[in-house]
């Protein structure tokens, strides 16, 4: 394998390092995501638009501007990008803010802004924006990110923004993921392990205490509860509100089941046919697992796997600290994201309405990952091939 004669920048001659392997799943895995997301929508987009490609033909433009942009950006040396992280970092905060006078609705949502006709779903140009600032800061910041007061910073910037999503767009799945990105950031650069042992014993403790308070409080005076509250009740016993919030969660699972080892074949889902909503967004893999089977949703799980190995292997051998961050960055993102849409979906947690990267439908989620994968591409281009 070429990995294996992976050197450090100091090596001064050699071949620059382009990853094939980490190219091919992601083509694969957006191949496959428009062919899943034709089946899953064709029926309701038929039914509702009388066009049954209505929503592959909107997935496809939105891939196929990403991997134009892709393709750009890869061959863009990374460092250029390091002089906007400040400017990522406060575009995204205002892009948020202008969710309050300017935001499209839908689905009961404002998460959206309309830019040149183009529907732009700001959480996601946080997310890039949070990698490309935050491996700027930490390498800025360099053996200060080991005081407490230099943890916390990074910490508390990433608050900010996941704060802001979490208040004015509601979308607490993206919030979950900007903090993730900036814990798994920490943690590659920070060598005390303590904090990040105290950190998950925090969060695990607050995530208890919340479902605690849902549940004592649903026992007094149910109506007192918001809808995440209800969410939550809906989790621990899905039948008891399968005619409202448990009906997504409970049709995913007849899904998943009905789907058996092999499938009922590609195209012959009954759940997407009015039976479970956005069977084409945040529920794409139970349609999966129904099409295809277990057999279909494994492999699906070993595709991401790969991917994230690819992103390990070039984080491992990036030329300096700046570009290992950006792709410890981008694998943080798509392997939390590619977790809490499964775990979703399998009622494992609270449903938080999350896409599956790559797969599920989505313009702004599919452009901004192909960026990001365009950005690790071209960290994978500044690695040198030892002379053999």
């Amino acid at each position: 394998m070429a990995q294996r004669n992976v050197s450090r920048r100091g090596q001064q001659k050699g071949e620059s390092f382009m990853d094939y392997s980490l190219l091919f799943i992601v083509l694969f895995l957006v191949g496959f995501g428009m062919v899943m997301v034709f089946s899953s929508s064709s029926y309701e987009a038929n039914l509702e638009l009388g066009d049954s490609t209505s929503y592959l033909r909107q997935q496809l433009f939105a891939s196929i501007l990403g991997l134009v942009a892709m393709m750009v950006v890869a061959n863009i040396p990374y460092h250029f990008w390091e002089r906007f992280a400040l400017l990522a970092y406060l575009g995204s905060i205002v892009l948020i803010f202008l969710i309050i006078p300017f935001g499209h609705t839908s689905g009961g949502a404002t998460r959206w802004l309309y830019i040149a006709g183009i529907s732009l779903q700001v959480a996601e140009v946080a997310k890039l924006g949070m990698i490309l600032f935050l491996a700027s800061f930490i390498c800025k910041l360099g053996k200060g990110i080991q005081s407490n007061k230099g943890f916390a910073i990074v910490l508390g910037l990433a608050g900010i923004v996941a704060g802001l999503i979490y208040v004015i767009t509601t979308n607490l799945s993206s919030a979950i993921i900007i903090m993730a990105i900036a814990a798994l950031m920490l943690f590659v650069s920070c060598p005390d392990y303590k904090r990040f042992f105290l950190l998950g014993v925090i969060a695990l403790a607050v995530a208890a205490a919340m479902v605690f308070y849902v549940v004592q409080t649903a026992q007094a005076h149910v109506d007192d509860l918001d809808f995440r509250g209800v969410r939550i009740l809906a989790w621990l016993d899905p039948e008891a509100y399968s005619s409202d919030t448990g009906f997504q969660t409970l049709q995913a699972l007849y899904a998943i089941g009905s789907g058996g080892v092999l499938g009922k074949g590609l195209g012959q889902s009954m759940q997407k046919r009015g039976f479970l909503p956005e069977a084409q967004n945040d529920m794409i893999f139970s349609i999966i697992c129904e099409e295809l089977g277990l057999f279909g949703g494994i492999a699906v799980i070993i595709m991401f796997l790969m991917l994230i190995w690819r992103l390990m292997i070039i984080a491992n051998n990036a030329p300096d600290l700046y570009g290992a961050l950006l792709v410890v960055g981008v694998m943080g993102h798509i392997a939390v994201q590619v977790i809490l849409n499964i775990a979703v979906v399998t009622n494992t947690i609270p449903n938080t309405g999350i896409s599956l990267p790559f797969i599920s439908y989505g313009g702004s989620s599919v452009m901004f990952l192909l960026i990001e994968i365009g950005i690790t591409l071209s960290v994978a281009k500044g690695i040198r091939l030892k002379d053999l």
